[in-house]
């Protein structure tokens, strides 16, 4: 059997990878954040970056230890959460909203709300190899 060479994504297959990133963050395993990219990704914090290139360097900069302008810290568990979902698949290409929640302490109140867009395209198995994340901080209440 040889691969696809072209992603055959839909709403529901693109909410499962969706899932599986916010399952991913919440784990901080570098199997389950390695097991969402393509050996080749090319991976944006922000539109304007340069791309981490490679699953490795990606699960590298996911738990810290890489060293990409504006990447994140890692998050301390319990202090964030997350859900995203799919507003536009087109062939290998999915549009996703969504919002990333972050808590003062472990079950504490909420410090800050952020409203996130994503910009993600699938190769034939269903990875991604592309990915730039839209994000801005959402006004206090």
């Amino acid at each position: 059997m040889t691969a696809r060479t072209v992603a055959d994504v839909d709403h529901t297959r693109a909410q499962e990878w969706l899932d599986r990133y916010v399952a991913a963050w919440r784990s901080y395993d570098p199997v389950e954040i390695g097991a969402l990219f393509a050996d080749d990704v090319s991976y944006r914090y922000h539109p304007y970056d340069e791309p981490v290139v490679g699953r490795d360097a990606v699960v590298a900069s996911w738990l810290g230890d890489g060293e990409q302008d504006g990447a994140s810290a890692r998050d301390d568990p319990g202090t964030y959460d997350a859900a995203y979902a799919p507003v536009a698949v087109e062939g290998d290409v999915v549009v996703a909203r969504g919002s990333s929640t972050y808590l003062e302490r472990p079950g504490g109140p909420v410090r800050q709300v952020y409203d996130n867009c994503f910009l993600i395209r699938f190769d034939g198995e269903g990875r991604c190899r592309e990915f730039t994340e839209f994000y801005m901080l959402r006004p206090s209440e």
